[in-house]
C-alpha cells in the first residue's frame, strides 16, 4: 500500500510503529533506550554523525544511516525548500518501501497488518472516531489558547476536524442504534500528551500538528473510503470532507506557508527537536488506527 502524497500516511502510522513506549500520556513514558533509538534514527536521516550508530533495534534506525558523519552546520535534506519539506523528508523515511516506493526506508514491523487484511467493525470504527475527536479537540484548543505566540497563526486553517467528527459520531449512533463510548483510550492519551508538550516545547507540538493534519488529508482519506465501503455502505463521513472555499489544496498550501514562516524564527536546535518528534507522532497515531481493525 503506497502513497505518493508528500506527507506521512496514516496507513504507515498503523504499520510502522517505530518507537515503542510504555502506555501513558506523560512525556517521560518512553524508556531511555527507546528515546535514544528515536533520536539516533532521526539524526541519521538528517546527517547527524556525532559518533552515533544508526544500527541496532528495529524500524527506522536500521534504514537511515548515511555511512558518514556530518557537521551540525551542514544543510539538512529538504532545507532549501523550507522546513515543511524537512518534516516531509523525515516522515517519508519512516514509511516502508511498500508504502512509499521512492522514499520509504523503514523495515515493516513484524506485527504489521496490511490493509487488505483489515476486518473493521462498526464498534471499533466508532471508537476510532471518538478517540480521534479527543485529539482534534485538543489540537484546536491548544492553538486557540495563545500558549505560544506562534499558535495563533494556526487557528481556523480549514483543516479542523472536531466539528465534523461530532456530526459523524451523532450520525453513527442514530443510524446504527449505538452509544458513543467515552474517550479514555489512545485518543485521550494523545490529547493529554499534546497539552503537556504544547506548553513546554512549541516546536515539538508543531511536529504533531503537521503530521496529524497532513496525514489525515492523504492516507486518512484512503482509509476512510476503504472502511466506508466495507462497513458503512459507502457513506462519506464529514471527517473526510473539506468544504471551505478553495478546497483542501488551498488550505494545505496556506498552512504550509504558515509552518515555514513559524520555523524561520527557530534555532537549528529547535528545528531538530521538532524533527526528532516524528517517531512519537507515528507511535501515537498508530495506536489510534489500530482501533479500526
Amino acid at each position: 500500500m503506497s502513497t505518493s502524497h508528500a506527507c506521512l500516511s496514516p496507513a504507515a502510522a498503523y504499520t510502522a510503529r517505530r518507537v515503542p513506549t510504555k502506555t501513558g500520556a506523560k512525556r517521560g513514558a518512553s524508556s531511555p533506550a527507546a528515546s535514544r533509538h528515536a533520536t539516533t534514527s532521526i539524526r541519521a536521516q538528517m546527517g547527524h554523525g556525532h559518533g552515533e550508530s544508526a544500527a541496532g533495534g528495529g524500524g527506522a534506525a536500521t534504514a537511515h544511516g548515511h555511512g558518514h558523519g556530518a557537521a551540525m552546520g551542514d544543510r539538512r535534506p529538504g532545507e532549501k525548500k523550507g522546513f515543511v519539506e524537512e518534516m516531509r523528508f523525515v516522515a517519508m523515511r519512516m514509511h516502508t518501501r511498500e508504502q512509499a516506493p521512492k522514499e520509504g526506508k523503514a523495515e515493516p514491523a513484524k506485527e504489521a497488518k496490511p490493509m487488505a487484511q483489515w476486518q473493521p467493525t462498526r464498534e471499533g470504527y466508532l471508537r476510532f472516531l471518538v478517540e480521534s475527536k479527543a485529539v482534534y479537540d485538543a489540537m484546536e484548543a491548544i492553538v486557540a489558547s495563545g500558549a505560544s505566540p506562534m499558535y495563533g497563526d494556526f487557528v481556523d486553517t480549514g483543516l479542523e476536524r472536531a466539528e465534523g467528527l461530532a456530526k459523524d459520531i451523532e450520525w453513527f449512533c442514530q443510524t446504527y442504534g449505538m452509544e458513543a463510548p467515552v474517550a479514555d483510550g489512545p485518543g485521550a492519551e494523545y490529547a493529554s500528551f499534546l497539552r503537556d508538550i504544547s506548553k513546554t516545547s512549541p516546536p515539538e507540538f508543531i511536529c504533531h500538528f503537521y503530521n496529524v493534519y497532513f496525514a489525515h488529508s492523504a492516507g486518512g482519506r484512503m482509509i476512510g473510503r476503504k472502511v466506508s465501503e466495507m462497513i458503512l455502505d459507502g457513506k462519506e463521513l464529514q471527517f473526510y470532507r473539506w468544504d471551505k472555499p478553495g478546497g483542501l489544496d488551498a488550505m494545505m498550501t496556506r498552512t504550509k506557508a504558515k509552518l515555514n514562516d513559524a520555523a524561520e524564527k527557530w534555532s537549528r536546535e529547535e528545528k531538530d527537536r521538532c524533527l526528532e518528534e516524528t517517531g512519537k507522532s507515528f507511535e501515537l497515531s498508530g495506536k489510534l488506527l489500530r482501533l479500526i481493525a
